[in-house]
């Protein structure tokens, strides 16, 4: 199953962005210097994008972190031992204040891309990524999201509704290994009460975590730095991998 899929996948996706490229005329897009910081205020904004250039929502979010961590100072018991200041408070640390003493979010994103260059995608986005796991696995939100699918399903639809879950859960935990080690255990257990085939289930939480990371090119970040690129010039066309991708996939698990 596995075979056909991965085959069906590298001779259709390469055949098909070769059809589109040959369609579609280039185009050349104006970059900004690696060393320009400074953000440009009079550039029209829509939609959520007015977030980045917000000087409120940047204080509001730097002094959220700055209060948490003032309230965590006042739980330690031996404050004077300074056993509060570890890396995890640092980063985060440097984090609000990054927030707070920069005029908005886009600010700081360029003034980091400045600083680090093609890195600065993971080094912001992978630790918020993972406060985002610690969120859905200790609130219960992806065995919420996971029950309702192994619920509404027989032996056949399973493996369907695991890919169509595991797609959901990984927007939220773009990590193939995080996702396992919380949703893993449920799909295990599911398959014991269904008697139905674990190594398929387990390709079908596999398909589902690389389907949706069309969707949040969380891959893309250190390509997207080199290139100068934004996601959202990049994503019309994972879209449309994404889909055909999903369709070959729902099909092997179907046909075999």
């Amino acid at each position: 199953m596995n075979l056909f899929a991965s085959a069906a996948v590298l001779i259709v996706i390469p055949l098909l962005m070769y059809l589109i490229g040959k369609h579609i005329s280039g185009t050349n897009l104006d970059r900004l210097n690696a060393g320009q910081v400074e953000v440009d205020q009079k550039k029209t904004t829509k939609g959520a994008e007015k977030i980045d250039y917000s000087t409120f929502t940047t204080k509001i979010v730097g002094s959220i972190i700055l209060i948490y961590l003032g309230f965590r100072i006042t739980q330690t018991t031996e404050i004077l031992n300074f056993t509060f200041i570890t890396p995890n408070f640092i980063n985060l640390s440097l984090l609000g204040l990054g927030f707070f003493f920069h005029k908005n979010i886009l600010g700081f994103l360029k003034a980091t891309d400045h600083a680090i260059g093609g890195t600065s995608g993971i080094l912001i986005q992978f630790p918020l990524y993972f406060g985002i796991m610690g969120i859905m696995k200790e609130s219960g939100l992806i065995h919420h999201f996971s029950d309702i699918f192994v619920s509404n399903s027989s032996a056949t639809s399973f493996p369907i509704f695991t890919l169509f879950s595991a797609g959901l859960v990984n927007v939220f935990v773009p990590s193939g290994g995080g996702q396992w080690a919380i949703q893993g255990p449920i799909i295990v257990q599911a398959v014991e009460s269904l008697q139905t085939s674990l190594p398929k289930s387990i390709m079908a939480l596999t398909y589902g975590d690389q389907l949706t990371n069309m969707l949040q090119p969380f891959w893309a970040l250190p390509l997207l730095g080199i290139t100068k690129l934004s996601a959202k010039e990049i994503l019309p066309y994972t879209l449309i991998m994404m889909t055909v991708a999903g369709t070959i996939y729902i099909g092997a698990l179907l046909l075999f």
